[in-house]
Protein backbone atom coordinates (compact mmCIF):
# COMPACT_ATOMS: atom_id res chain seq x y z
CA UNK A 1 0.00 0.00 0.00
CA UNK A 2 1.23 3.52 -0.79
CA UNK A 3 2.22 5.49 2.31
CA UNK A 4 1.59 9.22 2.78
CA UNK A 5 4.08 10.63 5.30
CA UNK A 6 3.14 13.94 6.93
CA UNK A 7 5.37 16.82 7.90
CA UNK A 8 6.20 17.27 11.61
CA UNK A 9 3.20 18.39 13.69
CA UNK A 10 0.81 18.05 10.73
CA UNK A 11 -0.71 14.96 12.30
CA UNK A 12 -2.55 16.95 15.00
CA UNK A 13 -5.75 17.41 13.00
CA UNK A 14 -5.92 13.66 12.28
CA UNK A 15 -5.45 12.92 15.96
CA UNK A 16 -8.54 15.09 16.46
CA UNK A 17 -10.28 12.96 13.80
CA UNK A 18 -10.59 15.58 11.10
CA UNK A 19 -11.13 13.45 7.98
CA UNK A 20 -9.14 15.45 5.43
CA UNK A 21 -5.40 15.52 4.70
CA UNK A 22 -4.37 18.61 2.75
CA UNK A 23 -1.58 18.58 0.20
CA UNK A 24 0.47 21.13 2.17
CA UNK A 25 0.70 18.76 5.14
CA UNK A 26 2.48 16.03 3.17
CA UNK A 27 6.23 15.51 3.48
CA UNK A 28 6.63 12.70 0.96
CA UNK A 29 4.89 9.77 -0.67
CA UNK A 30 6.42 6.29 -0.52
CA UNK A 31 5.18 3.76 -3.07
CA UNK A 32 5.08 0.03 -2.39
CA UNK A 33 8.07 -1.70 -4.00
CA UNK A 34 5.72 -3.71 -6.23
CA UNK A 35 3.61 -0.71 -7.17
CA UNK A 36 2.98 -0.65 -10.95
CA UNK A 37 2.71 3.15 -11.33
CA UNK A 38 5.07 6.06 -10.83
CA UNK A 39 2.67 7.95 -8.54
CA UNK A 40 -0.47 7.16 -6.52
CA UNK A 41 -3.64 6.72 -8.56
CA UNK A 42 -6.69 8.74 -7.72
CA UNK A 43 -9.13 6.75 -5.64
CA UNK A 44 -6.71 4.15 -4.29
CA UNK A 45 -6.43 3.28 -0.61
CA UNK A 46 -3.36 4.76 1.09
CA UNK A 47 -1.83 4.59 4.55
CA UNK A 48 -1.19 7.90 6.30
CA UNK A 49 1.60 8.15 8.91
CA UNK A 50 3.24 10.88 10.94
CA UNK A 51 6.85 11.90 10.32
CA UNK A 52 8.02 9.00 12.52
CA UNK A 53 6.07 6.46 10.44
CA UNK A 54 3.45 5.88 13.13
CA UNK A 55 0.21 4.82 11.38
CA UNK A 56 -2.56 7.41 11.62
CA UNK A 57 -5.14 5.68 9.47
CA UNK A 58 -6.30 4.73 5.99
CA UNK A 59 -8.09 6.79 3.37
CA UNK A 60 -8.78 7.44 -0.30
CA UNK A 61 -6.12 9.30 -2.27
CA UNK A 62 -7.29 12.07 -4.58
CA UNK A 63 -5.84 14.81 -6.75
CA UNK A 64 -6.25 18.34 -5.37
CA UNK A 65 -5.83 20.35 -2.21
CA UNK A 66 -7.64 17.65 -0.21
CA UNK A 67 -5.25 14.79 -0.91
CA UNK A 68 -6.68 12.09 1.35
CA UNK A 69 -10.18 11.54 2.69
CA UNK A 70 -9.75 9.43 5.81
CA UNK A 71 -11.95 6.36 6.19
CA UNK A 72 -10.58 5.00 9.47
CA UNK A 73 -8.11 6.17 12.10
CA UNK A 74 -5.41 4.35 14.04
CA UNK A 75 -5.19 1.34 11.72
CA UNK A 76 -3.05 0.39 8.71
CA UNK A 77 -5.68 -1.45 6.63
CA UNK A 78 -9.47 -1.51 6.33
CA UNK A 79 -11.29 -4.41 8.01
CA UNK A 80 -13.00 -6.91 5.71
CA UNK A 81 -16.54 -5.78 6.54
CA UNK A 82 -15.80 -2.06 6.71
CA UNK A 83 -18.67 -0.81 4.50
CA UNK A 84 -21.20 -3.24 5.94
CA UNK A 85 -20.41 -2.12 9.49
CA UNK A 86 -20.46 1.60 8.68
CA UNK A 87 -23.74 1.36 6.75
CA UNK A 88 -25.31 -0.74 9.49
CA UNK A 89 -24.33 1.92 12.03
CA UNK A 90 -25.87 4.63 9.85
CA UNK A 91 -29.08 2.59 9.53
CA UNK A 92 -29.30 2.14 13.30
CA UNK A 93 -29.22 5.92 13.71
CA UNK A 94 -32.07 6.37 11.20
CA UNK A 95 -34.06 3.70 13.02
CA UNK A 96 -33.59 5.55 16.31
CA UNK A 97 -34.92 8.67 14.55
CA UNK A 98 -37.96 6.63 13.41
CA UNK A 99 -37.40 7.54 9.78
CA UNK A 100 -37.47 4.01 8.37
CA UNK A 101 -40.69 2.61 6.95
CA UNK A 102 -40.65 -0.31 9.41
CA UNK A 103 -40.95 2.12 12.33
CA UNK A 104 -42.89 4.90 10.60
CA UNK A 105 -45.41 3.83 7.92
CA UNK A 106 -45.93 7.48 6.95
CA UNK A 107 -42.28 7.89 5.90
CA UNK A 108 -40.00 5.88 3.63
CA UNK A 109 -37.72 8.71 2.47
CA UNK A 110 -34.52 9.59 4.32
CA UNK A 111 -30.76 9.97 4.00
CA UNK A 112 -28.98 6.80 4.98
CA UNK A 113 -25.38 8.03 4.62
CA UNK A 114 -24.23 11.65 4.76
CA UNK A 115 -20.53 11.59 3.94
CA UNK A 116 -18.25 12.69 6.75
CA UNK A 117 -21.22 12.91 9.11
CA UNK A 118 -21.49 9.11 8.92
CA UNK A 119 -17.73 8.52 8.75
CA UNK A 120 -17.90 7.68 5.04
CA UNK A 121 -16.31 10.71 3.34
CA UNK A 122 -17.35 11.15 -0.27
CA UNK A 123 -20.46 8.96 -0.06
CA UNK A 124 -24.15 9.93 -0.07
CA UNK A 125 -27.02 7.42 0.02
CA UNK A 126 -30.69 8.41 -0.02
CA UNK A 127 -33.50 5.88 0.52
CA UNK A 128 -36.76 6.16 -1.42
CA UNK A 129 -39.11 3.35 -0.41
CA UNK A 130 -37.31 0.15 -1.53
CA UNK A 131 -34.65 1.92 -3.60
CA UNK A 132 -31.28 3.31 -2.50
CA UNK A 133 -29.76 6.04 -4.68
CA UNK A 134 -25.97 6.20 -4.26
CA UNK A 135 -23.77 9.18 -5.11
CA UNK A 136 -19.97 9.22 -4.98
CA UNK A 137 -18.28 12.58 -4.42
CA UNK A 138 -14.80 11.06 -4.61
CA UNK A 139 -13.12 8.65 -6.99
CA UNK A 140 -12.36 6.33 -4.07
CA UNK A 141 -16.05 5.92 -3.31
CA UNK A 142 -16.72 5.43 -7.02
CA UNK A 143 -14.33 2.48 -7.02
CA UNK A 144 -16.03 1.14 -3.85
CA UNK A 145 -19.55 1.37 -5.31
CA UNK A 146 -20.07 -2.38 -5.70
CA UNK A 147 -18.98 -3.04 -2.10
CA UNK A 148 -21.32 -0.26 -0.99
CA UNK A 149 -24.24 -1.71 -2.96
CA UNK A 150 -23.64 -5.16 -1.50
CA UNK A 151 -23.53 -3.71 2.03
CA UNK A 152 -26.82 -1.88 1.45
CA UNK A 153 -28.63 -4.97 0.19
CA UNK A 154 -27.27 -7.09 3.04
CA UNK A 155 -27.90 -4.52 5.77
CA UNK A 156 -31.07 -2.59 4.90
CA UNK A 157 -34.09 -4.94 4.93
CA UNK A 158 -36.46 -2.75 2.91
CA UNK A 159 -34.01 -2.06 0.06
CA UNK A 160 -34.13 -4.34 -2.99
CA UNK A 161 -32.82 -1.94 -5.62
CA UNK A 162 -29.63 0.14 -5.70
CA UNK A 163 -29.16 2.88 -8.27
CA UNK A 164 -25.84 4.62 -8.81
CA UNK A 165 -25.90 8.26 -9.88
CA UNK A 166 -22.61 10.16 -9.81
CA UNK A 167 -22.41 11.89 -13.17
CA UNK A 168 -22.66 15.35 -11.58
CA UNK A 169 -20.75 14.71 -8.36
CA UNK A 170 -17.46 13.03 -9.28
CA UNK A 171 -14.42 15.32 -9.69
CA UNK A 172 -14.58 16.62 -13.26
CA UNK A 173 -10.90 15.83 -13.85
CA UNK A 174 -11.35 12.18 -12.94
CA UNK A 175 -10.69 9.89 -15.90
CA UNK A 176 -13.88 7.85 -15.55
CA UNK A 177 -16.00 6.81 -18.56
CA UNK A 178 -19.49 8.33 -18.53
CA UNK A 179 -21.12 4.91 -18.71
CA UNK A 180 -19.56 4.04 -15.34
CA UNK A 181 -21.07 7.06 -13.59
CA UNK A 182 -24.75 6.17 -13.95
CA UNK A 183 -26.40 2.76 -14.05
CA UNK A 184 -28.17 0.10 -12.04
CA UNK A 185 -25.90 -1.93 -9.83
CA UNK A 186 -28.70 -4.19 -8.63
CA UNK A 187 -32.07 -4.03 -10.31
CA UNK A 188 -35.39 -5.38 -9.14
CA UNK A 189 -38.52 -4.64 -11.15
CA UNK A 190 -38.70 -0.93 -11.92
CA UNK A 191 -39.51 -0.36 -15.57
CA UNK A 192 -38.65 3.33 -15.60
CA UNK A 193 -36.46 5.76 -13.70
CA UNK A 194 -39.10 7.34 -11.46
CA UNK A 195 -41.54 6.19 -8.81
CA UNK A 196 -43.47 7.47 -5.79
CA UNK A 197 -42.05 7.75 -2.28
CA UNK A 198 -43.60 8.96 0.96
CA UNK A 199 -42.49 11.72 3.34
CA UNK A 200 -44.55 12.50 6.44
CA UNK A 201 -47.63 11.00 4.79
CA UNK A 202 -47.25 12.97 1.54
CA UNK A 203 -46.24 11.33 -1.75
CA UNK A 204 -43.62 12.63 -4.15
CA UNK A 205 -42.49 11.46 -7.57
CA UNK A 206 -38.76 10.80 -7.50
CA UNK A 207 -36.81 11.16 -10.74
CA UNK A 208 -33.38 9.92 -9.75
CA UNK A 209 -32.04 9.70 -13.29
CA UNK A 210 -32.67 13.27 -14.49
CA UNK A 211 -33.47 15.04 -11.21
CA UNK A 212 -31.16 17.18 -9.11
CA UNK A 213 -29.06 15.55 -6.38
CA UNK A 214 -30.49 12.05 -5.87
CA UNK A 215 -33.93 13.12 -7.15
CA UNK A 216 -35.34 14.98 -4.13
CA UNK A 217 -34.14 17.40 -1.44
CA UNK A 218 -34.44 15.13 1.58
CA UNK A 219 -32.66 17.69 3.79
CA UNK A 220 -35.69 20.03 3.90
CA UNK A 221 -38.11 17.49 5.42
CA UNK A 222 -38.36 19.10 8.86
CA UNK A 223 -38.35 22.64 7.46
CA UNK A 224 -41.23 21.71 5.16
CA UNK A 225 -43.13 20.41 8.17
CA UNK A 226 -42.52 23.70 9.98
CA UNK A 227 -43.80 25.65 6.99
CA UNK A 228 -47.01 23.59 7.07
CA UNK A 229 -47.73 25.05 10.52
CA UNK A 230 -47.53 28.61 9.16
CA UNK A 231 -49.48 28.06 5.94
CA UNK A 232 -53.11 28.14 7.07
CA UNK A 233 -55.09 30.85 5.30
CA UNK A 234 -52.01 32.38 3.68
CA UNK A 235 -51.20 33.15 0.07
CA UNK A 236 -47.92 31.37 -0.56
CA UNK A 237 -45.14 31.84 -3.10
CA UNK A 238 -42.62 29.00 -3.39
CA UNK A 239 -39.61 30.27 -5.36
CA UNK A 240 -37.01 27.86 -6.78
CA UNK A 241 -39.66 25.22 -6.05
CA UNK A 242 -37.99 22.29 -7.86
CA UNK A 243 -40.53 19.44 -7.48
CA UNK A 244 -42.76 21.38 -5.09
CA UNK A 245 -42.02 19.92 -1.67
CA UNK A 246 -42.79 23.14 0.20
CA UNK A 247 -45.85 23.71 -2.00
CA UNK A 248 -47.43 20.35 -1.15
CA UNK A 249 -46.85 20.88 2.58
CA UNK A 250 -48.34 24.38 2.35
CA UNK A 251 -51.47 22.99 0.70
CA UNK A 252 -51.88 20.38 3.42
CA UNK A 253 -51.43 23.15 5.96
CA UNK A 254 -54.47 24.95 4.59
CA UNK A 255 -52.92 27.67 2.42
CA UNK A 256 -55.45 29.83 0.60
CA UNK A 257 -53.38 29.77 -2.60
CA UNK A 258 -49.95 28.41 -3.50
CA UNK A 259 -47.87 29.53 -6.47
CA UNK A 260 -44.80 27.45 -7.40
CA UNK A 261 -42.03 28.95 -9.55
CA UNK A 262 -38.98 27.32 -11.12
CA UNK A 263 -36.99 28.02 -14.27
CA UNK A 264 -37.11 24.31 -15.23
CA UNK A 265 -40.10 23.11 -17.27
CA UNK A 266 -39.35 19.54 -16.15
CA UNK A 267 -39.46 20.58 -12.50
CA UNK A 268 -42.80 22.32 -13.04
CA UNK A 269 -44.23 19.15 -14.59
CA UNK A 270 -43.21 17.22 -11.46
CA UNK A 271 -44.70 19.91 -9.20
CA UNK A 272 -48.05 19.53 -10.92
CA UNK A 273 -47.85 15.74 -10.64
CA UNK A 274 -47.02 15.93 -6.93
CA UNK A 275 -49.82 18.37 -6.15
CA UNK A 276 -52.39 16.35 -8.08
CA UNK A 277 -51.25 13.09 -6.48
CA UNK A 278 -51.80 14.46 -2.97
CA UNK A 279 -54.75 16.77 -3.72
CA UNK A 280 -56.64 15.40 -6.76
CA UNK A 281 -59.37 18.05 -6.61
CA UNK A 282 -57.19 21.07 -5.86
CA UNK A 283 -58.09 24.46 -7.27
CA UNK A 284 -55.73 26.69 -5.31
CA UNK A 285 -52.35 25.85 -6.86
CA UNK A 286 -50.61 27.23 -9.95
CA UNK A 287 -47.10 26.52 -11.23
CA UNK A 288 -44.97 28.79 -13.43
CA UNK A 289 -41.81 28.02 -15.39
CA UNK A 290 -40.09 31.38 -15.08
CA UNK A 291 -36.76 32.87 -13.98
CA UNK A 292 -36.84 33.91 -10.34
CA UNK A 293 -35.88 37.58 -10.57
CA UNK A 294 -38.22 38.11 -13.52
CA UNK A 295 -41.14 36.63 -11.60
CA UNK A 296 -40.33 38.66 -8.48
CA UNK A 297 -40.01 41.96 -10.34
CA UNK A 298 -43.51 43.03 -9.28
CA UNK A 299 -45.26 40.89 -6.66
CA UNK A 300 -45.96 43.68 -4.14
CA UNK A 301 -48.61 42.68 -1.58
CA UNK A 302 -49.57 39.52 -3.48
CA UNK A 303 -48.18 37.08 -0.91
CA UNK A 304 -47.92 36.82 2.85
CA UNK A 305 -45.72 33.71 2.94
CA UNK A 306 -42.68 33.38 0.66
CA UNK A 307 -40.14 30.54 0.44
CA UNK A 308 -36.68 31.22 -1.02
CA UNK A 309 -34.73 27.98 -1.42
CA UNK A 310 -32.31 28.69 -4.28
CA UNK A 311 -29.64 26.33 -5.59
CA UNK A 312 -26.15 26.83 -4.20
CA UNK A 313 -25.01 30.31 -5.22
CA UNK A 314 -21.43 29.42 -4.17
CA UNK A 315 -20.08 25.94 -4.86
CA UNK A 316 -16.52 26.99 -4.02
CA UNK A 317 -14.80 29.76 -2.05
CA UNK A 318 -13.93 31.81 -5.12
CA UNK A 319 -17.64 32.46 -5.65
CA UNK A 320 -18.47 33.69 -2.13
CA UNK A 321 -18.53 37.40 -2.93
CA UNK A 322 -20.94 37.06 -5.84
CA UNK A 323 -23.05 34.55 -3.92
CA UNK A 324 -23.55 36.94 -1.01
CA UNK A 325 -24.70 39.61 -3.45
CA UNK A 326 -27.15 37.11 -4.89
CA UNK A 327 -28.56 36.20 -1.47
CA UNK A 328 -28.90 39.86 -0.54
CA UNK A 329 -30.61 40.72 -3.81
CA UNK A 330 -33.19 37.92 -3.76
CA UNK A 331 -34.02 38.45 -0.07
CA UNK A 332 -34.35 42.20 -0.53
CA UNK A 333 -36.87 41.61 -3.32
CA UNK A 334 -38.95 39.37 -1.07
CA UNK A 335 -38.77 41.58 2.03
CA UNK A 336 -39.67 44.70 0.03
CA UNK A 337 -42.78 43.17 -1.47
CA UNK A 338 -44.25 40.75 1.06
CA UNK A 339 -47.43 41.85 2.81
CA UNK A 340 -47.22 43.41 6.28
CA UNK A 341 -47.14 40.61 8.83
CA UNK A 342 -45.80 38.21 6.21
CA UNK A 343 -43.51 35.24 6.85
CA UNK A 344 -40.33 34.58 4.85
CA UNK A 345 -38.58 31.19 4.84
CA UNK A 346 -35.12 31.81 3.36
CA UNK A 347 -32.27 29.32 2.88
CA UNK A 348 -28.71 28.82 1.68
CA UNK A 349 -27.36 25.38 0.82
CA UNK A 350 -23.91 26.69 -0.16
CA UNK A 351 -21.28 24.96 1.96
CA UNK A 352 -18.84 27.80 1.27
CA UNK A 353 -21.27 30.27 2.90
CA UNK A 354 -21.37 29.86 6.67
CA UNK A 355 -24.39 30.79 8.76
CA UNK A 356 -22.91 34.12 9.86
CA UNK A 357 -22.25 35.17 6.26
CA UNK A 358 -25.77 34.19 5.27
CA UNK A 359 -27.34 35.98 8.21
CA UNK A 360 -25.35 39.12 7.38
CA UNK A 361 -26.57 38.98 3.76
CA UNK A 362 -30.18 38.72 4.93
CA UNK A 363 -29.61 41.49 7.50
CA UNK A 364 -28.27 43.74 4.74
CA UNK A 365 -31.29 42.94 2.60
CA UNK A 366 -33.67 43.79 5.44
CA UNK A 367 -31.84 47.01 6.30
CA UNK A 368 -32.02 48.16 2.68
CA UNK A 369 -35.83 47.89 2.74
CA UNK A 370 -36.29 49.90 5.93
CA UNK A 371 -38.88 47.40 7.19
CA UNK A 372 -38.95 45.90 10.68
CA UNK A 373 -37.93 42.25 10.59
CA UNK A 374 -37.82 39.63 13.34
CA UNK A 375 -36.19 36.19 13.35
CA UNK A 376 -38.66 33.50 14.43
CA UNK A 377 -36.56 30.40 13.71
CA UNK A 378 -32.98 29.56 12.75
CA UNK A 379 -33.02 26.44 10.59
CA UNK A 380 -30.50 23.79 9.61
CA UNK A 381 -30.19 20.30 8.19
CA UNK A 382 -32.02 17.41 9.92
CA UNK A 383 -30.56 14.62 12.01
CA UNK A 384 -30.25 12.20 9.09
CA UNK A 385 -27.73 14.71 7.67
CA UNK A 386 -25.48 14.63 10.77
CA UNK A 387 -22.47 16.90 11.20
CA UNK A 388 -19.25 15.26 12.36
CA UNK A 389 -18.16 17.43 15.30
CA UNK A 390 -14.56 17.15 14.05
CA UNK A 391 -15.63 18.29 10.57
CA UNK A 392 -17.62 21.54 10.89
CA UNK A 393 -17.46 21.95 7.11
CA UNK A 394 -20.33 19.45 6.99
CA UNK A 395 -22.81 22.09 8.19
CA UNK A 396 -24.04 23.30 4.81
CA UNK A 397 -27.79 24.02 5.11
CA UNK A 398 -28.84 27.14 6.96
CA UNK A 399 -32.10 29.03 7.01
CA UNK A 400 -34.11 31.75 8.72
CA UNK A 401 -37.83 32.22 9.26
CA UNK A 402 -38.55 35.95 9.35
CA UNK A 403 -41.63 37.96 10.21
CA UNK A 404 -41.88 41.25 8.35
CA UNK A 405 -43.99 44.06 9.77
Amino acid sequence: MTTIILKPHKEESLKRFHPWVFSGAISRIVLDKNYPHESPQEGELVLVTDCKNTPLGVGHYQIGSITVRMLAFGINELPAHFYRERIHSAYQLRQSLKLTSALNPNNNTYRLVHGEGDNLPGLVIDIYANTAVVQAHSVGMHFARHDVAKAIIQGIPEVVNVYYKSDDTLPFKADIPNEDKVGYLIQQDHNDDTFWSKENGLEFRIDWLRGQKTGFFVDQRENRALLERYAHGREVLNMFCYTGGFSVYALRGGAKIVHSVDVSEKAIELVRENVTRNFPNHSNHEAFAKEAFAFMADIKNKYDLIILDPPAFAKHRDAIKNALRGYQRINQKAIEQIRPGGILFTFSCSQAIDKEMFRLAVFSAAAATGRKVRILHQLHQPADHPINIYHPEGEYLKGLVLQIE
